[in-house]
């Protein structure tokens, strides 16, 4: 149940009018104080849309690869003829949703500390420095998570594009949607894809933005994975016209610190690197490189949301300015809030992740036609955060029941919420707004603060 506090924090202007008192003065949605908030609950915040269109809808229905894509695909599967190849994929697919971080090398230093100590405890241990040696050795390798980095060669490349072609492309194009959704004018010339791998990216973006974008800069280490997300955007041959123009391949990032893209995307890669120190440099770069928006997409698991607090913060805190591109960076998506993720500072921390469904490609193993993608991303963008509305994220599925809505909300305070939404409390139009709402839409909602509250509305109910 939503504490007092969570309450209050919904109240409504035309509530206070009913009370007698005065409410204060409205905002425009767009336009967010940080630290001063209010509810934004007018009659006319709607416009003439109806309450399953609110401007905090961000849903993306279910997302179907091109048919030319699924074709290609299909296509050079069936050309390779691997054997057993729906257990390889399941294999993979298993592998790369379980995977950890490496451990870094001044943790496994302090492991091996600890062991030492607790070996010298034990008097019956003869304390000769090579058997020492030897058993927190032995004791680290049962202990420590074997990370290894995969090696691309043509037939993983291939088991990697049926495993995750459409869960991948399902991903990055929900969170282009949530550029063209919140700032539709937007029209990028120039991509870059860092990990780009079968090429899912380029065809998303295109699927988004085809009419504007003239540039895609691919880069992945793997020459085989260039080669195959070539022949995809060729129709499964080597010689054909590509399906999207102005396409480049690269296995190295350019290095031109003036180069600079629209949009950046690293989509599933910043996991595959060996270390912190890697993904501190390749975050720093890729910023470099941005001129507008970075978009950072990784596994719906905690490892997965780490990796992209951890990016996060790294630009946000940056002290390494671009002298050709000054600008600060901001969260644009899906965080209302430059403050610690809640999510990770709980008692029991917990991913913030979201779910795009997708049709599968139609391979013969998949047994269903639709899936669910779980992903957690980050969308920074260059310029001042009071250029973003700042309404609260929906953090998990609503909870329908009669006469009142379940909403789990990551407020702009930085803090989450368990709000408990009705009619009579919080005013019809919000009331409908959270029951059309989804897991991922924002709630055009501004939380007041205490300050802002009329002194009957700023105590606690009796009994509370």
């Amino acid at each position: 149940m939503a504490t007092a506090r969570g309450l209050r924090h919904l109240l409504t202007s035309s509530r206070w009018r009913r009370r007698g008192g005065e409410a204060p003065q409205s905002r425009a949605l767009a336009a967010v104080v940080p630290g001063v908030s209010q509810v934004d609950n007018n009659k006319d915040f709607l416009g003439k849309k109806p309450h399953r269109q609110h401007p905090g809808i961000l849903r993306l229905p279910c997302v179907e690869v091109p048919e030319a894509l699924a074709a290609a695909a299909q296509l050079l599967l069936l050309e390779y003829s691997m054997p057993n190849v729906e257990k390889k994929v399941q294999a993979l697919t298993n592998y790369l949703w379980s995977r950890r971080l490496p451990v870094e090398p001044e943790e496994l230093q302090r492991r091996a500390v600890h062991l030492e100590e607790k070996f010298l405890e034990n008097p019956d241990l003869l304390q000769v420095e090579e058997k020492l040696r030897e058993a927190v050795l032995r004791a680290l390798r049962k202990t420590t998570y074997h990370w290894q980095e995969l090696s691309y060669n043509e037939s993983l490349s291939l088991v990697y594009m049926a495993a995750r072609l459409d869960g991948g492309f399902a991903a990055v194009s929900r969170a282009f949607h949530e550029i063209r959704a919140r700032v539709p004018e937007f029209q990028p010339q120039t991509l870059m894809d860092f990990g780009s791998g079968t090429g899912s990216v380029t065809w998303a973006a295109h699927s988004a933005w085809g009419q504007s974008l003239r540039e895609y800069m691919c880069v992945d280490s793997s020459a085989a994975m260039l080669v195959l997300a070539e022949k995809l955007l060729k129709g499964g041959s080597e010689s054909g016209e590509p399906y999207v123009p102005g396409v480049f391949f690269r296995q190295f990032l350019p290095v031109s610190p003036k180069v600079q893209f629209d949009v950046v995307v690293s989509a599933f890669s910043l996991s595959e690197l060996p270390s912190k120190a890697d993904r501190t440099e390749l975050v720093h770069t890729l910023w470099r490189k941005t001129s507008h928006f970075l978009i950072l997409v990784e596994n719906g698991t905690k490892a997965g949301h780490c990796l992209l607090m951890d990016a996060r913060d790294l630009v946000l805190k940056g002290k390494e300015k671009s002298p050709l591109d000054p600008r600060p960076g901001f969260v644009f998506a899906p965080c209302p809030h430059e403050l610690p993720c809640p999510q990770l500072t709980a008692s029991k921390p917990l991913a913030c992740s979201f779910s795009q469904a997708y049709h599968c490609i139609p391979f013969s193993w998949n047994k269903k036609n639709q899936k669910e993608e779980k992903f957690s991303m980050v969308i920074l963008a260059r310029g001042s955060p009071e250029e973003a509305d700042r309404w609260p994220r929906i953090t998990q599925p609503v909870l329908k029941r009669p006469r009142h809505v379940h909403c789990h909300l990551c407020c702009p305070d930085g803090h989450m919420q368990h709000a408990v939404i009705t009619a009579r409390q919080h005013g019809r139009d919000l009331y409908r707004c959270a029951r059309v709402s989804s897991w991922g839409d924002r709630l055009p909602v501004i939380t007041p603060s205490e300050s802002e509250l009329p002194p009957s509305l700023a105590e606690d109910p009796p009994g509370k």
